[in-house]
Parts: structure tokens; sequence; C-alpha cells
């Protein structure tokens, strides 16, 4: 079973697009379930995903992903999503020989940008860019399931 080790941060400056790809347009809904576990449809392009995610450890929790046909995700997240769908533009940056997912947010969280890192284990060191700002790896607002239910811009800074 494969364990997800993950720090988010926000992004605070446009600095990873020089070395990023094109970005991937991305949606994705959940389907309602408990607390400890999370069930994500994802689209990604032409390919659907179901994500299962189990309680978090810190910055550790069990992920099972699988690949499903577009059309079921699709039908998936107009008939079986609770809350809103998130839509972002995922993106991919390589520093320092680590992949970084930055995810720009559109629709009703509009004006979020943040960057995820996997490690390997929860004490891997890395060196962070200079375009990563608070560290919200903690803050379960900034979880996409959260930003489903409560958008940024409902609850947004200024």
């Amino acid at each position: 079973m494969k364990q997800e080790i993950e720090r988010k941060f926000l992004v605070v400056s446009d600095g990873w697009r020089e070395s990023a790809d094109s970005g991937r347009a991305c949606r994705q809904g959940y389907i309602t379930g408990s607390r400890e576990v999370t069930v994500r449809v994802r689209v990604i392009g032409d390919q659907g995903y179901l994500t299962l995610k189990g309680p978090a450890s810190g910055i550790s929790r069990a992920e099972l992903e699988y690949e499903i046909p577009a059309a079921d995700a699709e039908y998936m997240l107009a008939n079986f999503c609770t809350g809103g769908i998130v839509s972002k533009v995922r993106y991919i940056s390589f520093q320092n020989g680590l992949r970084w997912e930055i995810d720009e947010f559109s629709g009703a969280n509009q004006g979020l940008v943040v960057a995820e890192i996997e490690l390997k284990s929860e004490n891997q060191i890395f060196n962070k860019p200079d375009w990563l700002g608070e560290e919200v790896s903690f803050d379960p607002r900034y979880t996409n399931a959260a930003l489903s239910r409560n958008p940024f811009s409902a609850w947004m800074p200024g």
C-alpha cells in the first residue's frame, strides 16, 4: 500500500514558473465519507482517477489511486460528489532534484496557489525554493476536500 508523505506551502511569487511545465487542467470532487477517509474523483486531461486516502498521521497517510475512464469520473463528479468542484491547473517543477506540484486554483478558490512536495520520509531534508511562503501542511483549511466545502474566497485574508 502506498504511503503519501506530503508537505504543502503557500506560494508567494511567480519564480516557480520559469522551471515549470505548461500545466494540466484538473477538476476534482469528493464523495461523502468519514472524517478519517477521503474519497476523491479527479479528471486530468482525458483521464479519470478515483483516490482513497486514509487518516493522516502527521504528514503521512495511506493512499490508493486507480485510473478510471474519464466518462465515469465525469459522471461521478456530476452525480456523486458533495460540496463544490475544485478547479485548478497543476504544474510540475523540479527543484534541486525534487518534484514540486504547484496548484493554481480558479473559481471559488481563485487567488490561491500552493506547492506540494512528496517525500520519502517525514524527516527528509530538502531545500525550499525562494518562491515558497508559509507551510500549511497542518492547516486543514488548505486540503482540497476542505476547499470544496469552504472555498478560499469565503475566508481568504485581506
